[in-house]
């Protein structure tokens, strides 16, 4: 077998691809379904952005460590200095500016920011002496750093975004070792101020999906459609679903965003609770597997990178699942590698890509 298999192949890490391609491929399977059976318009482009991604994340797994390490800081100024430039002369679309026009592609810095916040904090702390990780020093530069681009991307307006970049940041603090009540404070304080960022910082359509969360049936047919539509689905599939091409509720139109942010609930009418389990069990793998890197990691930048890196995918299926079965309100995150839509699916490659490239430097050392 040695002799059939070229070595680059064999030494890649299929544990990790296995999965990875299972849900790229259940995910275009889904959105052929949502489309009423044709590839077109979501399958195709959804299979051939994955086989993309996948190939640049096999790339982007050959970078050395020393080179993300060394680049850590400086490319989170660059895309800093991309959102300040969104700001500035950023395309408007749906009521949102987010988008830098570039002419050839509209790039979302946001996103790429999600992976940039991990390598910063995880450099900073990998910069910072030891003894001085419970002193302010090791707190305040982290804080500017995550606080930045969260409030950047708040402006355009993005609240998810704005979340996920804050939960990486504090996740890697959190695993550099800072002290637990720093957080359990900061989240006391964080509670007590829920009612005064309700009032004055969120905008309208914000407070509607917090007031919807709480009771969705107070508007069934308007705010809380979304959602109402998206537990109907869910629950109708039952154990075995209705059978692939037999859903109702986003055949008939009736799941709003059946393709993206709610393609969970358009999966589950068909495939039941064995298809929702069976994406849960890919992801459970990716993330074993990455926070097995994480744990062989021999240097603290890698390990607080792996982590934070897995971390931040877990949040993306995480608080998908849990907006599109009414536990979390719905913020417009998209469930990766199985939604339509390339930007998500780009951040999470790119996230696996360092991961890939963490796991070879470290199965590398181990070797020698």
């Amino acid at each position: 077998m040695n002799t059939l298999v070229p070595r680059p192949v064999a030494e890649l890490p299929w544990k990790l691809l296995l999965p990875i391609m299972a849900l790229g491929a259940f995910g275009t399977v889904v959105l052929y379904s949502a489309a009423g059976g044709s590839f077109s318009p979501w399958a195709a482009s959804h299979a051939s952005r994955f086989c993309i991604f996948l190939v640049m994340a096999i790339l982007i797994s050959r970078v050395p460590l020393d080179i993300w390490k060394e680049f850590a800081l400086p490319a989170y100024a660059v895309i800093l200095l991309m959102l300040l430039g969104v700001e500035l002369l950023g395309a408007i679309s749906g009521g949102s500016q987010r988008w830098l026009d570039l002419g050839i592609i509209r790039l979302q810095p946001s996103e790429l920011m999600k992976l940039a916040i991990i390598l910063a904090v995880a450099r900073f702390y990998d910069i910072l002496p030891a003894g001085e990780i419970r002193r302010w020093n090791a707190i305040w530069p982290a804080a500017i750093l995550i606080g930045l681009p969260a409030a950047l991307v708040i402006l355009q307006p993005d609240l998810g975004t704005a979340l996920m970049i804050t939960a990486g940041g504090l996740t890697v603090m959190f695993l550099a070792g800072l002290p637990l009540r720093l957080f359990v404070v900061s989240g006391g304080l964080l509670a007590a101020a829920i009612p005064i960022v309700y009032t004055y910082a969120l905008h309208g359509y914000q407070q509607k999906r917090v007031t919807i969360f709480l009771d969705p049936e107070s508007d069934p047919l308007g705010a809380g459609y979304h959602i109402t539509q998206s537990k109907i689905a869910i629950g109708s599939g039952g154990l075995f679903g209705k059978g692939f091409l037999n859903g109702t509720q986003s055949h008939l139109d009736y799941l709003p965003e059946g393709h993206t942010d709610f393609v969970f609930a358009t999966m589950s009418e068909e495939w039941g609770l064995l298809g929702g389990a069976f994406i849960i069990a890919m992801f459970l793998l990716v993330g074993r597997w990455g926070f097995g890197v994480a744990e062989r990691a021999r240097t603290r930048f890698a390990r607080l990178t792996a982590a934070g890196l897995t971390m931040t995918i877990f949040y993306y299926v995480m608080i998908n699942l849990l907006m599109v079965m009414g536990l979390a309100p719905v913020v417009g995150i998209p469930l990766p590698l199985v939604s339509h839509g390339g930007t998500a699916m780009l951040t999470v490659m790119l996230c696996l890509g360092v991961l890939m490239s963490i796991d070879r430097h470290e199965r590398a050392r181990a070797y020698f």
